[in-house]
């Protein structure tokens, strides 16, 4: 088993400003000269969330916003901007999110060169109704599992409701020469390759989902993972491999569903190949303030950063709060490859 610290919270929500009143979850974290810039998802009352922002030096705040630094503009957000992820690739900052306009959730990015001025470049995944994405992927070889969800979401939504895509980030490389984004088809974890944002039009999707089963990276497992899995932090280069630390979700009779912190190991060269995983929930909710908040029970990884061979990881906890867990990089790894 690997030691993970028991957590500690590092952000909540203020009291008197109504963009964050609900609370403060999932941020995008990017360190840069020493000072870690920390994009947070706030969520206001009646569940509509912008984007907050925080600077974190030596483990203390040192500077916050006092309102949303990229609030909803469009009509595909109008009900939140939700969950950023940040990388930093050839020169330019990449925030992934999920924009939700209150029936559908899918994934947009914006760019920056300075993490200040951020420029909304518009939708990157698809646009088309899960009865028509399970038509595509029928045969695609990701078995009845992924067909489960149409009917899941049909009942809990409606028939027009889109895909639903979340947890979207880019790998800090390209690979091959191709841009690699890490994102997720309920249930399990996929990798998308391509040459520029332009690509990606409803055409080039419905083209990648008739062969969803060749891109599959990672599917539940074990019993923690025995409902889904998403992802959550951007994936880290090693010299063993790319460490991907996600989230899966479980189904427990006496608590309902628990999210934990997950972690894979994956090749370099093809992440598709997974060198290594753990058996068992790499962290789990065991804080009050994680097992009691808007969500109960939900540890929501979605960020890293690393000092020496300290690896510290941000999450969402229970909906409510922002915490952080630190352990040692290379026993994690040493931990994987077994």
């Amino acid at each position: 088993m690997i030691k993970v610290t028991s957590g500690e919270i590092i952000l909540e929500s203020r009291s008197g400003l109504e963009f964050e009143n609900d609370g403060v979850l999932n941020p995008a974290v990017i360190k840069v000269d020493g000072v870690i810039h920390l994009f947070y998802r706030a969520v206001r009352k009646g569940n509509f969330s912008t984007i907050g922002y925080c600077q974190i030096k030596e483990g203390k705040v040192i500077y916050r916003a006092d309102e949303p630094v990229l609030v909803p503009e469009y009509i595909y957000e109008n009900h939140g901007m939700e969950d950023p992820r940040i990388t930093f690739l050839d020169g330019r900052y990449y925030m992934l999110y999920t924009a939700y306009d209150g029936s559908n959730a899918v994934v947009a990015y914006a760019v920056s060169n300075d993490l200040k001025n951020w420029k909304k470049m518009g939708l990157i995944t698809p646009q088309i109704s899960y009865d028509e994405a399970e038509d595509i992927f029928r045969d695609s070889g990701v078995g009845e599992k992924y067909i489960y969800y149409e009917k899941v979401f049909r009942r809990d939504k409606n028939d027009k409701v889109h895909l639903w895509e979340k947890d979207a980030m880019l790998f800090p490389k390209k690979i091959n020469g191709k841009y690699a984004l890490i994102h997720r088809v309920l249930p399990g974890i996929q990798i998308c390759y391509f040459d520029d944002f332009d690509q990606l039009n409803q055409e080039f999707w419905k083209n990648y989902l008739k062969d969803l089963g060749t891109y599959l990276v990672l599917d539940p497992k074990y019993n923690y993972e025995n409902v889904y899995i998403g992802g959550g932090c951007v994936p880290i280069e090693t010299d063993e491999g790319w460490l991907l630390i996600y989230h899966s979700v479980e189904t427990d009779i006496k608590k309902g569903q628990i999210y934990h912190a997950s972690a894979a190991l994956l090749d370099l060269e093809n992440p598709i190949k997974v060198i290594g995983g753990l058996p068992y929930p790499l962290f789990s909710p065991e804080n009050d303030w994680e097992k009691n908040g808007v969500i109960n029970n939900v540890v929501f990884p979605t960020a890293t950063s690393i000092e020496g061979d300290e690896l510290s990881i941000f999450y969402g906890a229970a909906d409510k709060r922002i915490g952080v867990r630190k352990l040692t990089l290379s026993k994690l790894l040493n931990e994987l490859k077994k």
